[in-house]
């Protein structure tokens, strides 16, 4: 944990948690001065009525100068894909839409983003902005877009609501691309455990797991500080006491709502606290690979890779134990990163996520394509995982 130095720290959406919350989603537009509000979402979502549940919303508050639902496009694709993110940039343009209402999980909200984006720089298509790999813009050259605008997360696992970060995935490359930079965020993220309910036992996992990625990877990230595990160390305690009865009883509104919120919190310390994440670094590769959803991809590696890699962890031993509500083990140093490895394992077991890729259809045959994935995918920048410790992680990982 870094204990000397400058850092800059903000959470600069505004969120609302509480059930019932999306009630106020008109009026909290029109605070905006929104006048005609695009939704984004998925076809899950509308599927499964959470879309015209929105949309009721809207209709239901028409009056007077209220801001409209102006049109709804509902075919974002996982991993916020270059085509869908086109296609609602210039459904976008088309209905002349002046704010952006993401309803759905991490895909739509980075798809809101890439957007919003694409908009405030009048750019043709998201390409045209993500020329290479990675993207990271910084203030004062990144500038607010002042297009109002709103995240409803439906699970709890990306966190992207408040994130100023955004993976999209290049089709035409096949690889994973990322945007980081100010203001590509919500200004207001609503968080209503109702939407949530539903939520499938496998999915309701396999995000927690993405979650707890998140607030693990701040916490032991080398430039993490007093602010980041303010929200990282209390987000992971807050996983790994309501995840297991979240999968188990997926109707409890308190456990939902507390997975919400750590949710938030995780992503909040993750991005503030950004710098060596071999965690997401793997889980990108093998998710753009085997088409791994993220939260899968985060749920198999978390133990793996600390398993693989404890020197790595070693100096944040106490805190990742701490923060998994661990008690003292008599170990410190790399065995109780085991240690914390074992707990992670029986968490797995609790709430019966994926161990390996198995499913997906990777194999011990691709070692070499997975080692190049690994190695190239622009998270590799902040620390290169040695090519000997990625031979032991893809193999472990494939199962």
């Amino acid at each position: 944990m870094s204990s000397t130095g400058y850092f800059q720290y903000n959470l600069r959406t505004a969120v609302h948690s509480g059930a019932g919350s999306i009630i106020r989603l008109p009026a909290l537009f029109d605070g905006m001065n929104a006048k005609r509000v695009l939704l984004l979402s998925d076809q899950g979502l509308k599927q499964v009525g959470v879309v015209d549940k929105i949309i009721r919303v809207f209709d239901n508050m028409q009056s007077g100068n209220n801001p409209v639902l102006a049109g709804v496009y509902d075919e974002i694709s996982p991993d916020a894909g270059f085509t869908s993110v086109n296609a609602a940039l210039a459904y976008a343009r088309e209905i002349a839409a002046d704010a952006i209402l993401a309803v759905g999980g991490g895909s739509v909200m980075d798809a809101a983003k890439g957007v919003k984006y694409a908009l405030h720089h009048k750019a043709q298509g998201i390409e045209d902005a993500l020329l290479g790999g990675i993207k990271l813009e910084s203030w004062p050259k990144a500038q607010h877009s002042f297009i109002p605008h709103i995240a409803v997360p439906t699970t709890s696992g990306t966190g992207a609501e408040v994130s100023p970060a955004a993976v999209f995935y290049n089709e035409a490359l096949g690889i994973k691309v990322n945007l980081a930079a100010p203001f590509i965020e919500a200004d207001m993220a609503v968080l209503d455990p109702q939407l949530a309910l539903g939520l499938p036992a496998g999915l309701t996992a396999s995000t927690g797991m993405d979650a707890l990625t998140h607030a693990l990877e701040a916490v032991a990230s080398p430039v993490a500080n007093n602010f980041t595990d303010s929200r990282s160390i209390l987000a992971a305690q807050l996983i790994e006491k309501n995840l297991p009865e979240a999968v188990a009883n997926g109707k409890n509104i308190d456990a939902r709502q507390n997975m919400m919120e750590a949710s938030t919190m995780a992503i909040d310390a993750f991005v503030m606290a950004l710098n060596a994440i071999p965690v997401h670094n793997c889980a990108h590769a093998f998710g753009a690979l085997y088409h791994i959803p993220h939260g899968d991809a985060n749920a198999v590696l978390l133990p793996i890779i600390m398993e693989v890699l404890p020197e790595f962890y070693a100096p944040n031993a106490e805190r990742l134990a701490q923060a998994l509500n661990m008690q003292p083990t008599g170990n410190s140093g790399e065995a109780l990163v085991l240690d914390v490895v074992a707990k992670l394992r029986q968490l797995q077991h609790q709430i019966d996520c994926a161990t390996d890729f198995s499913r997906w259809g990777a194999k011990a045959e691709d070692l070499a394509k997975i080692i190049e994935a690994i190695a190239s995918d622009p998270a590799a920048m902040f620390y290169p995982i040695p090519v000997d410790r990625i031979e032991q992680i893809a193999l472990k990982a494939v199962g």
